[in-house]
């Protein structure tokens, strides 16, 4: 029983990710409780099980839309990873990682020294942005800047989040997981896979 427990919260959690556009942590959470007290025992899937079934979701109802989607926000990420180079840049989430619909946001992880240099240059470059956090492996506060970005090929605005990170922190992002696959990848990366035209 709790194994198809956990695979119903899986597949509850992908449908709120393409439907709502919602993260894979606040997915797996509403998908617990909606499911009722006997879920609230069971461990949560990891995000890998929410992917498989994000990316059987895409396949069954998305499949025409999606892969136009995924491109637009991809080159849309190029662009802004272009702008941000010095701090060296690495795209992750579902936009990387292939699952990406138009309500997804672009992540990118900056790898830098000072939080604060890369405020000033988006400050020089003319960009407004909002300063956040979000709790880190450590216990302590990683700075999250958001920008509201437009995506000319989708005719809207997108939400671009700025993970600000320390420059030592990189070598350890670029650890695959389970399966051996990234979970982020630099300018170059991208544009191998914008050039492929493959999801991931």
């Amino acid at each position: 029983m709790a194994a198809a427990l956990v695979d119903e919260i899986a597949a509850a959690a992908a449908r709120l990710v393409v439907d709502e556009g919602m993260e894979y942590a606040g997915a797996k959470r509403k998908a617990q409780r909606a499911l009722g007290r006997h879920a609230h025992r069971i461990q949560l899937p990891s995000n890998e099980q929410v992917e498989d079934q994000v990316r059987d979701h895409l396949a069954l109802f998305c499949a025409d839309t999606q892969p136009a989607e995924l491109r637009a926000l991809r080159t849309l990420a190029l662009v802004w990873m272009e702008r941000l180079a010095e701090f060296r840049p690495h795209l992750t989430g579902a936009v990387w990682r292939g699952t990406a619909t138009r309500l997804s946001a672009i992540h990118l992880d900056l790898y830098c020294d000072d939080t604060k240099s890369t405020e000033i240059t988006l400050i020089n470059q003319g960009v407004d942005y909002d300063v956040g956090s979000r709790p880190d492996a450590r216990g302590g506060q990683i700075d999250v800047l958001s920008i509201a970005a437009r995506s000319a090929e989708l005719g809207e605005v997108v939400t671009l989040f700025l993970t600000i990170l320390d420059h030592n922190d990189l070598r350890g992002a670029l650890k695959p997981d389970a399966r051996g696959r990234s979970w982020r990848g630099d300018a170059a990366a991208l544009r191998r896979l914008l050039a492929e035209g493959t999801p991931a």
